[in-house]
């Protein structure tokens, strides 16, 4: 039945969805806390009760999700504001799992989340640039609310309703999306996959209207499967995403431009194919103790820089840089990535066991 469902899905978005840059609500994509950041900006396979994977698969889900809070706050550019605010909470217990003296009986999962972009004020302008006086808002709010159920020991599914609503100056939209995904892990832990499709949804009211009522566009779908591994006997744990599953083209319509010198037509450079192929992946390795007390983390994401790197300037667009550990009650995260030569986007996050603080 899900296997049918995702292949259904699939065929239905590669016929919907031809190029980067067509959908509403591009903000979705970002990464939502300093851990998703630190690895490249998603991850739908790695299950370790950091609540944040839930935002990219709901199958991610863990026992350690439990009354846990996360507050994530990140810079993108000067007077903008994104942050996230989770919390999870698990109930009842599967018939596969007998009860475990001593063990929290809750093999349901189930989280809500809360984003939050706003782009600052900006001044009121005539198309030649002159100021006109007075400014306006715009800004972005996304709810995630989550579910995933434990089938086998080795198995979870999971779904995820998402409200989303936009609002720049005059104009508003509301939509309504959905995430369903699968995880799975060895008893050991050593290998895990996710597979997921994001935003599978439309605008409910448009940004503007169109012929025969308002334009109903659609979100920015996203079909991605994850590997991870871990070392069995060594500290390290490497993840590859492969993300837009659903599509092969990722550049826009004018990737690259150059003009004919005879006739000064914009000539359009085409992507070479391997070029397109490592655009749909990304690799990121950690450092994890078997204690997980700490982690170090450094990815790459080939999308990025193909879009955001300059020809004549060196930069590190595309990699990502990360680090978190576990004081007591609590978790610290810290992610960095730079988005151009001259801006980063750095995000911090921390992460609250509500259980252990209410003992």
């Amino acid at each position: 039945m899900i296997l049918s469902f995702f292949i259904f899905h699939f065929a239905f978005c590669q016929a919907q969805v031809s190029s980067a840059g067509r959908s509403v609500f591009s903000f979705m994509s970002l990464p939502v806390s300093s851990r998703l950041n630190a690895l490249g900006g998603s991850n739908v396979s790695l299950s370790d009760g950091d609540i944040s994977m839930g935002m990219c698969n709901p199958a991610l889900l863990h026992n350690e999700s439990h009354m846990t809070l996360q507050l994530n706050y990140s810079y993108y550019l000067p007077g903008t504001m994104f942050g996230s605010a989770l919390y999870g909470h698990n109930f009842g217990r599967s018939k596969i799992e007998p009860a475990i003296e001593g063990e929290p009986d809750k093999p349901n999962y189930f989280a809500v989340g809360l984003h939050y972009l706003d782009y600052g004020r900006m001044q009121y302008a005539d198309q030649d640039g002159n100021l006109t006086g007075g400014s306006f808002g715009a800004r972005d709010i996304l709810i995630d609310v989550m579910y995933a159920r434990q089938l086998h020991p080795c198995w979870k599914i999971g779904v995820t309703l998402k409200p989303v609503y936009s609002i720049y100056e005059s104009y508003s939209s509301f939509a309504i999306g959905a995430d369903v995904g699968a995880h799975f892990q060895t008893p050991d832990s050593t290998f895990q996959m996710g597979l997921v499709l994001q935003n599978i949804g439309w605008q409910i009211k448009g940004f503007y209207s169109a012929e025969g009522g308002s334009n109903h566009e659609m979100l920015p779908l996203n079909l991605q499967l994850g590997l991870t591994y871990r070392v069995k006997h060594a500290p390290l744990r490497f993840h590859l995403q492969i993300h837009n599953m659903q599509t092969w083209y990722l550049n826009y319509e004018w990737t690259s431009l150059d003009k004919s010198p005879t006739t000064g037509d914009i000539i359009p450079h085409d992507v070479k194919w391997y070029d397109m192929l490592f655009r749909h992946t990304i690799w990121a390795v950690e450092i994890v103790p078997k204690s997980e007390k700490f982690y170090i983390a450094l990815s790459y994401n080939h999308r990025r820089r193909a879009e955001l790197n300059l020809a004549d300037q060196r930069s590190l667009a595309g990699f990502g840089l990360g680090a978190g550990v576990k004081i007591k009650q609590a978790r610290v995260g810290f992610a960095v990535s730079q988005l151009t030569k001259a801006n980063f986007s750095y995000q911090l996050g921390l992460t609250l066991d509500i259980n252990s603080l209410m003992k």
